[in-house]
């Protein structure tokens, strides 16, 4: 699972097939409705979608969707992110996506772009004859007092607040670096943070339903294993992870179990877990979360996060798989039943042994890009920006 970015693109089931082929364009055309709701915050002022694109690919039409919708807060609030449910009118496998973007600071009546490049599948036995139809609807915007607008199919609502609590979180982590420290101890800060993020290797993760046959993906010779998993504990984590196997083949994790205990006096609606792997010549990567889960958590109550499928791991960009040496599971997020949302604080990254966890946030990565593109001033200024606005 790659490192999270501003702008976050997630394609459904079939549509990653294609993700590395980019077919001809063809004379075919897409017809594309956006669709706001009646009440929205949000109004549409333009969108133009012309270096979109229809191709055929065996039985299957790729949709390859490119353009921009220009949007204006109509609200008496600033906007920290908005999210899309993108999908083909027939509601077809492979035929819908999402788009979310954060870090946003949109104030009332300013004006914002947002960008859509993804790629949708849609079966040829549909029908050629009339131009594929997508509607592009909105699911959810997150404000800057944390109140949602949206009918949140695709859990936005959780998604965007524990961006926010992120964001809050770091931003004020280097507005108090600069406020308490001065100029040239933010300036480090970012040089730490910018070789932080090119330091740790990653790992690509993919979830599959049901096991695939041994012979495909590894060696039958190298034979399944029950593997215990390590944990990392955050000091100020709601829910604690305990204990935990899974069944490893190569560089496939099946159905991997954590036990979990909450340990806070509030109920827990949702509990995400990471990864760390480590292969069989010592390397750590960081897989990121792929173990969510709506398991609903008394006070003190016990339970268990389970995979019902199988983890896949490889080095990032279709790399080579990562043979599972060992596994180190982490809660890295938890939602409690009022929708307020944990996440680690800026204390427990900066020890050495935790901060390893967890990739830099998305608005870290913002800031420190900043940093890295216009110089320290800009920087400067963008934070005295945010904190003016609190």
């Amino acid at each position: 699972m790659s490192m999270r970015n501003e702008l976050l693109i997630t394609a459904f089931t079939a549509a990653a097939l294609c993700a590395q082929w980019t077919p001809p364009a063809t004379e075919s055309s897409l017809k594309v409705r956006v669709n706001l709701g009646a009440d929205s915050p949000v109004s549409l002022l333009g969108n133009e979608w012309d270096s979109s694109r229809v191709s055929d690919r065996g039985g299957a039409q790729v949709l390859n969707l490119a353009g921009q919708l220009l949007l204006k807060n109509g609200s008496n609030r600033r906007i920290r992110g908005v999210s899309w449910l993108v999908q083909t009118r027939d509601n077809t496998p492979g035929g819908r996506a999402s788009v979310t973007k954060a870090s946003l600071d949109v104030a009332a009546g300013e004006t914002f772009p947002l960008k859509v490049e993804l790629r949708l599948l849609r079966p040829l036995t549909v029908g050629r004859a009339a131009a594929p139809e997508i509607e592009v609807a909105m699911d959810g915007v997150l404000f800057d007092n944390l109140s949602f607008y949206g009918p949140n199919l695709l859990d936005s609502r959780r998604v965007m607040v524990a961006f926010e609590a992120e964001a809050q979180r770091d931003r004020r982590h280097f507005l108090s670096v600069l406020q308490n420290k001065g100029a040239d101890a933010l300036r480090a800060e970012c040089v730490t943070s910018l070789a932080r993020q090119s330091a740790m290797p990653r790992a690509d993760v993919q979830m599959a339903r049901r096991p695939a046959p041994a012979t495909t993906t590894a060696s039958s010779s190298e034979g399944e294993r029950r593997l215990e998993l390590a944990f990392l504990r955050f000091p100020d984590s709601p829910v604690e992870a305990i204990a935990g196997a899974t069944s490893v083949l190569g560089s496939e994790a099946r159905a991997p179990r954590v036990e979990v205990a909450n340990r806070s006096a509030r109920p827990v609606s949702y509990i995400e877990v990471g990864w760390l792997v480590r292969d069989g010549r010592g390397r750590e990567f960081l897989a990121g979360a792929a173990a969510p889960s709506r398991t609903k958590l008394a006070p003190g109550q016990k339970s268990a996060v389970t995979e019902a499928g199988t983890l896949r791991f490889s080095e990032p960009s279709g790399g080579a798989p990562v043979a599972i040496g060992g596994m180190t599971a982490f809660v890295s997020q938890v939602e409690f039943a009022d929708g307020s949302v944990w996440v680690p604080s800026r204390a427990a990254l900066a020890d050495p042994g935790l901060e390893k966890a967890l990739a830099p946030s998305a608005e870290e990565q913002r800031l420190t890009n900043l940093y890295r593109r216009k110089g320290l001033n800009a920087l400067i200024d963008e934070l005295k920006r945010f904190g003016a606005a609190r």
